[in-house]
């Protein structure tokens, strides 16, 4: 075993990035870690969200709004526990390879702006991922204080709401 995986295995041992034997050890962390696009060595939370605007899409075949609904509130409740659990087992707060926070937060933003265009539903991923990575007031307040699970999931639930409110404002003018 490599020195990577045992790391990636053995909690306790600081921080460290994950791999695939650690996405697969555990159904928690291959949710958490986006089905491996929060692996990624480039912009993982911008990997993480395109794979959660490509999921929506195909989902969204197959889902009414009850069903979005449904989902949308087991992914968050379940989100909590599943992003703390991989961030206590990689030893650090906010991994930035726990991506379910985004995945699950665009979610939210496309649900909510649909029907739009590919043009619209590429501002908002624009809009949401200068949100994510600015954290601009009030999303820096959750994420500096919150912390565990609840506090990885919440920062990017305000950004969604921000990226909402920016949408909002932009077609009422």
């Amino acid at each position: 075993m490599s020195t990577d995986q045992t790391a990636a295995l053995n909690p306790g041992s600081g921080p460290r990035r994950p791999n695939t034997r650690f996405l697969f050890s555990h159904p928690a962390h291959l949710f958490s870690l986006g089905f491996g696009t929060g692996m990624s060595s480039l912009a993982p939370g911008t990997v993480g969200t395109l794979f959660g605007w490509a999921s929506y899409l195909v989902l969204n075949l197959y889902l009414t709004v009850t069903g979005w609904a449904t989902l949308i509130a087991l992914a968050v409740v379940g989100g909590i526990w599943i992003c703390g659990f991989t961030a206590r087992k990689l030893g650090t707060q906010d991994p930035s390879s726990v991506v379910w926070d985004e995945i699950v937060a665009f979610w939210i933003v496309l649900l909510l702006i649909t029907p739009t265009s590919f043009v619209g539903q590429l501002v908002a991923f624009i809009l949401f991922r200068f949100f994510d990575a600015v954290k601009p007031p009030p999303i820096r307040y959750f994420d500096r204080t919150v912390k565990g699970g609840l506090g990885i999931m919440l920062d990017d639930l305000v950004a969604a709401f921000c990226t909402l409110l920016v949408i909002a404002l932009w077609r009422s003018i």
